[in-house]
């Protein structure tokens, strides 16, 4: 499946990731707030609350399901984050190294990067187009 994987996209995987966990963990809060307020409509209602509770117990299985996902999720983004170090250290420029490293580990802009390399984006992109050039998917990576 990688083999038409770029190394821009291979190792841009963590952000992305990173991103859906994100989304998946405002979904949860969204459905705790729905919870909530199931939970009250359930109590302060006189009559019949079936209707209430079967609409709470779908809620509770939501949270559940997106919380297995998230955290499926975490693991595979430790898995991840452990693996693509060790893919940018296979690049044998210092300065090509260290802009992967900011840019893929650390998310840093291309601005952040030029600062802490004392250098300008312009060099900042030309190093990185280098770097991805210099870069080897291996076949057993981890594909998100």
């Amino acid at each position: 499946m990688h083999d038409k994987m770029t190394a821009r996209e291979y190792l841009g995987q963590a952000y992305r990731l990173d991103q859906r966990i994100n989304s998946k963990i405002e979904q949860v809060s969204s459905l705790h707030s729905l919870a909530t307020k199931a939970t009250s409509t359930i109590s302060d209602m006189p009559g019949s609350p079936s209707r209430n509770i079967h609409q709470m117990e779908d809620i509770v299985v939501k949270i559940i399901e997106l919380e297995n996902e998230i955290n499926a999720d975490i693991d595979l983004l430790v898995t991840f984050k452990k693996e693509v170090p060790l893919v940018i250290e296979s690049v044998s420029n210092m300065d090509e190294r260290m802009v992967l490293r900011y840019r893929y580990v650390h998310n840093f802009t291309w601005s952040k990067i030029g600062d802490e390399l004392n250098a300008d984006e312009r060099t900042v992109r030309r190093w990185h187009k280098l770097a991805l050039s210099h870069i080897t998917i291996p076949p057993d990576c981890t594909v998100i």
